[in-house]
């Protein structure tokens, strides 16, 4: 008996041997995101899809699996804190309803796939439709799609006719998001749907939108209470909140809501952008992709009303982007890539240093900052020991010039090269 458990012992240590898979990373320097210093000719050990160790100067084992990224900087792999994965800047205004609804899906697996290949090996979803997205991250967990680890809202909730509910069709439709609520406690109930369908966010409209029809971007659209039990029911079911919010008055209320990010924050004032640094909320504004809506967005379909508010708020964004960033706000890059194209959004980091940003406090806002207002610093967004093996890889220096981080060489995932 006593031969048999030693021998059956013996086995279940061989077979958790031979389980572990460790791969080794070189490459000639390593940017600490965090200390903005360089580890020279780094060694990563990854054991299992995840971190053990990185050295300076240390050689693999004879027969290792090796990933040579030789003349090249690694860095983490990016976090995108504001994506729509099943939209298509390409389908504009009412151009996308000449396509079945799983259409959407369709996109949201290539789009997966083309935010990974430029890097973003973690993004945050952040409003649907039909759960496509859900069905996606489920489908790149169980190893059937490329794409990046996916946080993920389901439906955007809001008010009756509001930028989060279905503004574009006509009454007969009878179109309405299933993430409408206008009371407390039924935004309470819309919190805890999106959950059971597995929301890992929730995700509130505060004002009107650019995108949506008969909404203005700088009025509140959801009231305080409103927007208190949103965020105190994410909360309870330990889900962060992020509230979509243009106008000044929306943001300071989502602030004082108790919501973890602001979305946009495009007319923030003085007062929103105090009470965001005391509070320690996040501002989540995408900068970049106004050149392509304003460029492309007619011949894509965009109406001329949605054009408009765009006008109205690009610039004021970039500005308020700059006087938050000076201010000491915490900064999480966002691209609203749906809006543009997702495979361009590298672009944004450029944007970002135009705009009052050191090239590493860019970095940090797509890297640490974002692993922060996720709930999983130590897990991504960083290349310490633990966290996921997610890193990138580019020729130059990115502290010198990030516009490297447009057109990366080489993404690994969980310690398998995937680009």
């Amino acid at each position: 008996m006593k031969h048999r458990f030693a021998l059956a012992a013996a086995a279940l240590a061989f077979t958790t041997t031979v389980q572990a898979e460790t791969v080794y990373v070189t490459a000639d320097r390593l940017l600490e995101v965090e200390t903005g210093s360089f580890v020279e000719a780094p060694l990563v050990t990854v054991v299992d899809g995840r971190i053990a160790s990185v050295e300076s100067g240390g050689t693999a084992p004879d027969n290792a699996q090796i990933i040579d990224l030789s003349g090249h900087t690694l860095l983490p792999g990016l976090i995108d804190m504001h994506v729509h994965l099943d939209g298509r800047p390409e389908y504009g205004g009412y151009s996308s309803l000449q396509f079945t609804d799983r259409f959407s899906t369709v996109l949201a697996v290539a789009n997966a796939g083309r935010m990974l290949r430029a890097g973003f090996t973690t993004v945050r979803n952040l409003g649907d439709e039909n759960y496509n997205v859900a069905g996606v991250d489920q489908g790149i967990g169980e190893g059937w799609i490329a794409g990046p680890r996916i946080v993920n809202a389901n439906y955007s909730l809001g008010a009756t006719g509001g930028h989060c509910d279905s503004t574009f069709l006509p009454p007969s439709f009878e179109a309405v998001s299933p993430g409408v609520g206008d009371s407390p406690d039924e935004l309470r109930k819309r919190v805890r749907e999106q959950r059971k369908y597995g929301a890992e966010v929730i995700k509130a409209c505060a004002t009107g939108g650019v995108f949506s029809r008969n909404t203005a971007p700088g009025i509140q659209q959801l009231t305080l209470d409103e927007l208190t039990a949103i965020a105190d029911e994410a909360h309870f079911w330990d889900l962060k909140a992020a509230a979509h919010a243009h106008g000044a008055e929306g943001i300071k209320a989502a602030i004082r809501a108790g919501f973890d990010t602001i979305e946009h924050a495009s007319f923030a004032d003085d007062e929103a952008i105090s009470l965001a640094k005391e509070r320690g909320t996040y501002f989540s504004m995408d900068i970049f992709n106004t050149e392509y809506t304003l460029s492309q967005g007619a011949a894509n379909g965009v109406l001329e009303e949605n054009l408009e508010k765009e006008r109205m708020v690009s610039q004021a964004q970039r500005d308020n982007f700059r006087r938050a960033t000076l201010a000491g706000v915490k900064m999480i890059f966002a691209s609203d890539a749906g809006v543009m194209p997702h495979e361009d959004v590298g672009g944004q980091f450029r944007v970002m240093v135009e705009y009052g940003m050191t090239p590493l406090q860019a970095i940090q806002a797509a890297t640490v900052n974002a692993a922060d207002a996720l709930g999983q610093a130590g897990q991504v967004g960083t290349l310490r020991s633990g966290a996921w093996a997610d890193m990138i890889a580019v020729s130059g220096n990115p502290l010198t010039d990030v516009g490297e981080l447009a057109d990366v060489d080489a993404v690994i995932k969980g310690g398998e090269r995937v680009n």
